[in-house]
């Protein structure tokens, strides 16, 4: 898996490693919009715990319109 040092994914990783999580998407809402990071502690769960915050994302923003 190829390492992410943002903050954001960092964030994700530490909350994964603290309650033993195999995958992590963070959500968040601010006053430029919405973002979001996303982890996995392997390369295949890292793809997945993508996909899952891309769908969510998308969700979110079509609720939104």
């Amino acid at each position: 898996m190829a390492w992410n040092p943002s903050p954001q994914v960092a964030a994700a990783r530490d909350y994964g490693k603290k309650f033993k999580q195999k995958m992590v998407v963070i959500l968040a809402v601010n006053e430029k919009g919405l973002s979001y990071a996303s982890y996995g502690d392997t390369k295949a769960l890292c793809s997945e715990a993508k996909v899952l915050a891309d769908v969510a994302f998308d969700a979110i923003m079509e609720h939104y319109k």
